[in-house]
């Protein structure tokens, strides 16, 4: 008797920004030995930059002090170009005020220096759950292109009904795919890409996956 395999587990982008080099080496060890994250590591702003322009990081651990660099000011054109990013503050020296203007820009938590593995475990865990990261591929392939089909038909402010008139699609079919539940076959891909204007191509290419 044989059985089906399990369904492969997407690794979690982890990027972190931290111009302590010691630092970078610790958490890419302790994160790369945890066997659920793909780890980059970057001492300069710049450098993240153009390693998440090739390839978006799902979470950034973002150090607020480096030098002549504040990490405010990283944050701000992080969230500029990817406003959907997950955003992990990592500081020694935390202030309250710190961490009210950050929290103002989405980050989702903040971590002050020292902390232990645990504590890093749990945000990290929590980020995960928060943004489904780490889920089976092709569940996050069924959620990422759903939504994306749900925020383009926002955009010509169609309703479902009018997306299903222009793709002779039914609403429930519709329906399922942007909630995920289910992905769409070629056909009704092609249709759905030619009534938003689009290849299919570019669709799945907007979707980062």
């Amino acid at each position: 008797m044989t059985t089906d395999p399990l369904p492969e587990q997407a690794l979690i982008d982890i990027a972190v920004l931290d111009d302590d080099r010691d630092f970078l080496t610790y958490i890419e060890d302790l994160l790369s030995d945890e066997g659920q994250y793909a780890v980059r590591v970057f001492q300069r702003p710049e450098e993240l930059f153009a390693a998440a322009e090739e390839r978006r990081p799902e979470i950034v651990l973002l150090d607020m002090k480096m030098g002549p660099t504040h990490g405010g000011e990283v944050l701000e054109k992080l969230m500029q170009r990817r406003p959907e990013l997950c955003v992990i503050i990592v500081t020694g020296y935390p202030s309250l005020e710190d961490m009210r203007a950050t929290f103002k820009k989405n980050v989702f938590d903040y971590l002050a220096k020292p902390f232990t593995i645990n504590q890093l475990r749990q945000v990290l865990a929590n980020a995960a759950e928060r943004y489904g990261l780490g889920r089976a591929l092709a569940d996050r392939l069924r959620d990422r292109l759903g939504q994306r089909i749900r925020v383009l038909r926002a955009e010509r402010d169609w309703s479902l009904k009018d997306l299903a008139a222009a793709t002779r699609l039914s609403v429930s079919q519709i329906s399922s795919i942007e909630r995920g539940a289910n992905l769409p076959s070629m056909e009704s891909l092609l249709a759905i890409a030619r009534a938003l204007g689009l290849k299919p191509s570019q669709m799945l290419a907007q979707i980062d996956f």
